[in-house]
């Protein structure tokens, strides 16, 4: 049987050694190891091909052995061998995850049915946050979408699911002490036409369960000051009357939507009209009610608060803001994620990680706002817009997504160094997060199709070691997946840039 020579792995591995043999995949193959594992790869197997892997419980007895030593490696790596049999040592649960789905990239078709290559891998990752982040807030992707798109971020090695849930144009979480939130305010969204929607406490507890299953941890995110029109549709004496700015002005009137309006739904597209009434303490008991409601169903050690785009909120009153809402989340235990205009606020609680949305050149603002995050003991994510923003449009004829920030191709989501975006040491990089905005996302294809396939440029780069590959190689490995998406009726946008493979 022939094997392709270049495997279809993205990421890429730490290191892999690839032979000139192969393993054949037969029906009834036995498989040994940890069951969650065991389950994942005869799952994904049978899927693909039809053929079922045999669960057995004595490793000497199977052919694909699946076990856990730390030793083998770093924090989620593994060491995965494939020759007369196969092997997947994971460092931890996490690692063993990620080996099988190494594994379930190189298992190829050839002409005698499906074979897996000889290969010898070690792999850990580069950063320990591998995100992408889901606005659920302009478009609600019910619990089982957002689930699938668990499971496939969770297939390139991502770790983090960052869900905006709350925004102008609607709020998504039920929050007990403040009910008015999800009767009033979740019914709308950036479509006028879109029913709107939000999440039960159960339905949010279901949806951390699945992804810790696939070691993913879920980051809430409650945006304030600004990005609170919906607060206001529940409890208007909460939010200041809308900053009608110049700039929502010119895009109300380009676009021909309709300009805020306090205590009213919002389905435009603006940004920075609306504020927290910052200091009324009826505010505060609410801002603290949410965050605390928040923290009892997100076991992670994460909550986000936003603090982008607050046109509406003056810089002291920002500063309070941010300050005020960071102490809360830490005085929860947990620790506090802000957008990067929050590291202009002296007063940030420590620790506080920084998430950076602006350009791959930032402007001395934004890049001294970072470096302030690290001065106070914290992280910084890169979100860089013109780069992994998986909203803006592949080119400037791509029906969906928008261009404010750039358009991005493949490669220029590929193309930039994680390590040279801000002056600032690798260690104080948390790593990289892709987030989708929804304002023209209408379904769950929508959303793929911008994803799919610059995610996979945003997971390499967090998981591979700096200058792994080059952009011949990986458009060579991006378009071997293909096969492999098309299995798991992934709906991708096949661009030109990709060699897509036809089996």
């Amino acid at each position: 049987m022939v094997l392709p020579l270049t495997a279809g792995l993205v990421p890429a591995p730490a290191s892999i050694a690839l032979g000139d043999g192969a393993l054949a995949l037969t029906p009834g193959t036995p498989v040994a190891g940890p069951p969650a594992a065991v389950e994942r790869l005869r799952d994904a197997v049978a899927r693909r091909t039809g053929v079922r892997l045999h669960p057995v419980d004595e490793p000497a007895a199977a052919l694909v052995v699946l076990r856990i030593d730390p030793a083998v490696a770093a924090t989620e790596g593994y060491a995965l061998t494939i020759d007369e049999r196969i092997e997947i040592i994971g460092a931890d649960a996490a690692g063993l995850h990620y080996g099988v789905e190494t594994l379930l990239q190189l298992l190829a078709a050839t002409t005698d049915g499906w074979a897996w290559p000889t290969a010898r891998v070690a792999d850990a990752p580069r950063f320990a946050h591998r995100g992408i982040m889901l606005d659920v807030a302009r478009h609600f992707f019910p619990v089982d979408e957002v689930k699938t798109i668990i499971d496939r971020a969770a297939a390139l090695k991502l770790n983090r699911l960052h869900l905006h849930l709350t925004d102008d144009q609607g709020w998504r979480i039920r929050i007990d002490s403040w009910p008015l939130l999800t009767e009033r305010a979740s019914g709308s969204a950036a479509d006028p036409g879109a029913p709107g929607g939000h999440y039960t406490k159960d339905d949010f507890r279901e949806i951390v369960a699945h992804a810790a299953a696939r070691h993913m941890t879920v980051i809430p995110e409650f945006d304030l000051p600004g990005h609170t029109h919906a607060v206001g549709v529940a409890y208007p004496e909460l939010v200041e009357e809308p900053h009608q700015h110049p700039a929502l002005l010119a895009d109300a009137e380009r676009l021909g939507h309709a300009l805020p309006v306090k205590a009213e739904p919002y389905t435009g597209w603006g940004v920075g009209h609306s504020s927290l009434r910052i200091h009324e303490e009826r505010t505060w008991r609410f801002v603290r009610d949410v965050l605390t409601e928040i923290a009892e169903i997100s076991p992670g050690p994460w909550i986000h608060i936003g603090g982008d785009e607050s046109l509406g909120t003056s810089a002291e009153d920002f500063a309070y803001a941010i300050e005020r809402a960071t102490a809360i989340v830490r005085e929860l235990g947990r620790i506090p994620i802000a957008w990067h205009e929050a590291g202009a606020v002296p007063g940030l609680a420590e620790g506080t990680v920084g998430q950076y949305w602006g350009a791959l050149q930032p402007t001395p603002a934004h890049a001294a706002q970072c470096a302030h995050f690290v001065a106070r003991g914290g992280t910084v994510v890169l979100s860089p817009s013109d780069a992994v923003y998986l909203d803006m449009k592949y080119d400037a004829d791509f029906p969906l997504g928008l261009a404010w920030a750039s358009t991005v191709s493949v490669e220029q989501a590929r193309g930039w160094d994680p390590s040279k975006v801000l002056d600032l040491p690798e260690d104080a990089i948390a790593g990289i997060e892709a987030p989708l905005w929804t304002e023209t996302v209408r379904s769950l294809a929508d959303a793929e199709l911008l994803m799919y396939p610059r995610i996979a440029a945003a997971a390499e780069l967090a998981w591979s070691p700096a200058g792994a590959s080059s952009w011949a190689d990986f458009r060579t490995r991006l378009g071997s997946l293909s096969p492999l998406w098309q299995s798991e009726r992934i709906r991708f946008h096949p661009v030109d840039e990709i060699p897509w493979s036809a089996r």
